[in-house]
């Protein structure tokens, strides 16, 4: 591969990151800006964060590293089991929209080995020399999420009515937002499907979700494999799914307990 397939390789993974960055915490673009301000870390501005995430910057300044690398940092040694430190709250006491959005979820970037994600690992994901970390290299395509929401219906409900396992899903499901939750919602109940962005966003919650339920412990089933558990699903319903609904009725009636006769008056 040549150093130009390099470069745009890596500026279409450290798009994926940074989408991944946000629609995992379910930040707007104004959050990591806000905190480079506040705590003087940097200046990057709101259509650099988009220009980022649609491979249209291709030559950001050094200080766009300097400025994530360091808001990551910051949120690795101050956010303590999803609590923010006084060091980290305090500031944001008269910026109550960043507050709010840190207290929903603050997640930092991490490598492999845990290592906190700072301005030269960024740089060296954006210019191609390192890979993405596994839990951040989903890349799900638009056309794998209908398929991708439907296995995922069927595996959390284990093929129930929605009725009869709502209130254990939802207080497994750990996100708070209300919009989330409904949505959520939605698609398990076969209402709607997530787009393929909303999975990438959602699916360390969903896998969370699994975990609470108690089915997988996070080191027996890590984020990746439950996306290509879902794939493998998909597939499977795909081969098996049938476009007769009325096949399918004539079916389940055949499979029903006879009704016994009336007794003749």
């Amino acid at each position: 591969m040549g150093y130009q397939d390099q470069l745009a390789s890596g500026r279409e993974a450290f798009a994926h990151l940074i989408s991944a960055w946000h629609g995992r915490n379910g930040w707007s673009h104004r959050v990591l800006p806000g905190l480079a301000e506040v705590f003087d870390l940097g200046r990057i501005h709101n259509s650099q964060l988009s220009n980022l995430r649609n491979r249209k910057l291709a030559s950001p300044g050094p200080e766009v590293f300097l400025a994530l690398g360091a808001v990551n940092r910051l949120l690795a040694e101050q956010v303590r089991s999803g609590a923010l430190t006084p060091a980290l709250a305090d500031p944001l006491a008269r910026h109550p929209d960043l507050l709010a959005a840190l207290q929903s979820s603050a997640l930092a970037l991490a490598g492999e080995d845990g290592q906190v994600l700072g301005p030269a690992e960024l740089f060296a994901i954006f210019v191609g020399l390192e890979p993405l970390p596994a839990a951040f290299d989903l890349r799900i395509a638009e056309c794998e999420a209908a398929p991708l929401s439907a296995a995922l219906a069927q595996l959390l409900s284990a093929g129930r009515p929605w009725r009869a396992c709502r209130e254990q899903l939802l207080a497994a499901y750990p996100a708070e937002k209300r919009q989330r939750r409904e949505r959520f919602a939605a698609v398990i109940a076969g209402q709607s499907d997530y787009s393929a962005a909303e999975l990438d966003g959602e699916l360390l919650d969903l896998h969370r979700t699994l975990t609470a339920l108690g089915v997988a412990a996070d080191q027996e089933l890590s984020a990746d494999l439950f996306l290509e558990l879902l794939r493998q699903k998909a597939r499977l319903l795909e081969q098996t799914g049938s476009d007769d609904l009325a096949a399918a009725i004539r079916q389940e009636l055949a499979e029903a307990p006879t009704l016994a006769p009336k007794a003749a008056l």
